[in-house]
């Protein structure tokens, strides 16, 4: 354990050390200027400091004051001794943040036994100090073992929509890709981002509940046929809706008004500009890209740049002006990886989108 002691008298010092001495598994560290311990004090963390009240350069309130200033020095035991009792002193000490004080002359047998209660609160902190960190650590990696189950299953439950769908794992991973890039250009909180990207990919949730013969059918569908189709919307929300698990939430959002569009011409509600939860402007704005990019039974694929006029064609229309324009933006990054990271991608590997 480390003590610090201050005064600016030799002779005080020394005395103070050959009664502290008898301690062990003691450092001691002596200075006569309060200023060379402050200086010291920002990289030794002492145990233990006893100042003397009056010195001429920073008196021991001053020291104090200073000590508590500093994050380290919040609970370590603070020590002044004075000769003069005056209770305005002891006032403002106290106010400084004292933990308690000696009176000159130094009593040996009074100093030890302070010192040793000192020192043994000043362990018993640090050992608490260390378990809370053990146990911060040990529930960081719960939660961490939890947030990758709980992502594990929500990719796991995308791809088999994808595969109801008719669709490889690369359409989910494609859309969330760009709704990460989306949400990043638009300044969202990291935590946001990432929320969206996992939960992008249950947009479509709902396709699980409608007939095969719709999803699979290679010609454009009839108006009843179309209707059924929009119930996708209605399936998923049912299967997202009253979920615990902030991923979810946002899935049941993008879920529901992914296909609402800015001017109000989308449905199930026809909600209109910022009527539409952010969330789903953003889905919309990736989910029609990758549509375009993709080959589907009715469709080939569009190239990059086509389907990109076609997305800038649609701001103000039928997407956010503010998320076209995130995804112009982006769309280096998204030309540049669109294809690579689509790939590779197999599941929550966050980084490589986001790199």
């Amino acid at each position: 354990m480390r003590i610090a002691l201050i005064d600016d008298s030799h002779s005080a010092l020394v005395a103070l050390q050959g009664h502290l001495r008898s301690l062990d598994d003691v450092e001691l560290h002596a200075y006569q200027s309060g200023w060379d311990a402050l200086v010291d004090a920002t990289t030794i963390e002492f145990d233990l400091v006893i100042s003397d009240y009056l010195m001429p350069d920073l008196d021991g309130i001053d020291v104090i004051r200073r000590l508590r200033e500093m994050p380290a020095y919040a609970a370590v035991p603070l020590v002044m001794i004075t000769s003069n009792g005056h209770a305005d002193i002891h006032r403002r000490a106290i106010e400084a943040g004292v933990t308690d004080f000696l009176r000159k002359p130094i009593d040996a047998i009074e100093l030890l036994a302070r010192v040793r209660n000192l020192l043994a609160l000043r362990r018993a902190h640090l050992e608490i100090c260390e378990r809370a960190q053990m146990l911060d650590g040990a529930v960081s990696l719960a939660n961490l073992a939890l947030e990758q189950r709980e992502e594990e299953i929500l990719w796991r439950l995308a791809r088999a929509v994808d595969a109801r769908d008719g669709k490889t794992g690369e359409h989910m991973s494609r859309m969330a890709m760009i709704c990460f890039l989306i949400a990043q250009e638009l300044g969202l909180p990291p935590e946001t981002c990432r929320t969206i990207y996992l939960a992008a990919p249950l947009h479509d949730v709902g396709k699980i509940g409608i007939p095969d013969a719709i999803l699979s059918k290679p010609g454009r569908l009839t108006p009843e046929e179309y209707a059924l189709m929009q119930c996708h919307v209605e399936i998923g929300v049912k299967i997202l809706e009253n979920a615990d698990n902030e991923p979810l939430r946002t899935a049941e959002i993008i879920a529901r008004g992914h296909h609402e569009r800015w001017d109000g011409s989308g449905y199930p509600a026809g909600l209109a500009g910022a009527a539409i939860p952010l969330e789903a402007r953003i889905a919309a704005v990736a989910d029609v890209f990758e549509a375009l990019c993709a080959e589907r039974p009715y469709k080939p694929a569009w190239p990059l740049e086509k389907a990109k006029d076609e997305i800038l064609a649609g701001a103000g229309t039928l997407f956010d002006p503010s998320c076209v324009a995130a995804f112009l933006r982006s769309w280096c990054a998204i030309a540049e990886r669109f294809l690579p990271v689509a790939a590779s991608f197999n599941g929550p590997a966050l980084g490589s989108a986001a790199a």
